[in-house]
């Protein structure tokens, strides 16, 4: 019984011993657990900082010198082709997607009417000119008459006198002297009447010749009316482009402004891109301009200038525009338009198309631009001379015409 107990005893020395230590370790892990975690929230707010000081040195030193939106839209002139007289299609030259160059035939009407118009207004300026040379001539022959009627007068005066000498001396009888009277005064009545009618017919031509004459310039000016409406028979492309929206069809009867198809010269583009109004405080026109456009991607970069900045809000130019004075509304920032020219280089290898979206990002260093424009255009920002020829062609046709029919062209002698 004796020799039982030391194991006993020894037992629970053992079992002591691990339950200490379990003791200590427990007692160790809530002091290790707040160290570490102030650790981590140290770290953390190192982090922080860091970043925050990061994101203060980015903005100070690179990001408030640029502002982007993706609200930005490629867009150009859509040039339309519209009749300017009535016709019936017999030809369409160009289809959507071609590109036409600038003259270059796109429609024809039927030109039998304009043709015959043409014809008659020729023959009308061919007969005017030779009537106006038969006014010339009517000069000379009434100032023809004027003298014989001169020659007359001093005849029937002589005549008179003579006659008056012989009465006084009782040669011839009063009855005589009487008729020799009246033909003096029929001679000098008809000379009255010559130099009225040269007066009148010098008036219809005097200081003028056949082509200035008002009755041969209104004949020309009915001529060119009729040589327009026959070249505006053809439909020709106003400027270098691709055709867009034909709604044209072939033996359709088209009525003056009606569109008939546009021409879009995409090396004229642009881009509008719509800023925040908080984005234009330093945004100046002339400031650099980089875009992307989603077509190509980031492959590609595009680069241009703010060439102006609206003058209204896109929402104060709509067909609706907001009216807040219920005091029931929400602010929006508002967004104006900002146009920025592209330059030719970068479109030349990569060609955009009207309404594809694109990122612009502007550069606010430099701020010696003006904001808004200071100086009028001192020149039409678009231009087109095609339509230019067709009255040249009318005044040569014109001069020959009177020259032809006007043999010397002479003035009236006066």
């Amino acid at each position: 019984m004796a020799t039982a107990n030391p194991p006993a005893n020894g037992d629970q020395a053992g079992n002591a011993q691990p339950q200490d230590k379990q003791q200590a370790q427990g007692n160790a892990q809530p002091q290790a657990s707040p160290r570490k975690r102030r650790l981590m929230l140290f770290l953390l707010l190192l982090v922080v900082l860091i970043a925050g000081i990061a994101v203060f040195a980015w903005h100070e030193l690179h990001g408030r010198f640029y502002e982007e939106t993706d609200d930005a839209y490629v867009n150009g002139n859509v040039v339309e082709v519209t009749p300017l007289i009535a016709g019936t299609v017999v030809s369409i030259g160009a289809d959507d997607g071609d590109l036409v160059h600038e003259g270059q035939t796109l429609i024809s009407f039927d030109p039998a009417d304009a043709r015959i118009g043409l014809d008659n207004a020729q023959a009308n300026l061919a007969k005017t000119v030779r009537q106006v040379r038969g006014l010339y001539s009517n000069v000379d022959s009434m100032r023809a008459q004027v003298n014989a009627r001169r020659v007359e007068l001093q005849k029937a005066q002589e005549n008179f006198n003579r006659r008056k000498t012989l009465a006084a001396g009782g040669a011839i009888s009063q009855e005589e002297l009487a008729h020799a009277r009246d033909d003096l005064a029929a001679t000098q009545s008809a000379l009255g009447t010559a130099q009225q009618q040269l007066a009148g017919t010098v008036a219809l031509v005097d200081d003028t010749v056949i082509s200035s004459h008002p009755d041969v310039q209104a004949a020309a000016a009915r001529l060119r009316d009729a040589y327009l409406a026959r070249a505006r028979t053809t439909l020709v492309a106003p400027v270098t482009g691709y055709v867009a929206k034909r709604t044209v069809q072939l033996g359709q009867r088209v009525q003056p402004g009606t569109p008939t198809m546009a021409v879009i010269p995409l090396e004229q583009v642009w881009v509008d891109a719509n800023f925040k109004e908080t984005q234009l405080h330093d945004m100046r026109i002339g400031q650099r301009v980089t875009l992307e456009s989603d077509l190509y991607g980031d492959d590609v970069a595009y680069t241009g200038s703010v060439q102006s900045i609206g003058a209204g809000t896109g929402s104060a130019f709509s067909l609706l525009p907001a009216q807040n004075a219920t005091g029931n509304w929400i602010k929006i920032v508002q967004r104006v338009p900002v146009r920025i020219k592209l330059d030719p280089q970068p479109l030349k290898d990569h060609p955009l198309r009207i309404g594809l979206s694109t990122v612009a990002t502007v550069d606010l260093h430099d701020q010696s631009g003006a904001v808004l424009a200071q100086q009028p255009a001192q020149q039409a920002t678009f231009a087109t001379k095609v339509y230019d020829q067709q009255l040249d062609e009318a005044d040569t046709l014109i001069a020959r015409l009177i020259h032809e029919n006007s043999a010397a062209g002479k003035t009236a002698q006066r």
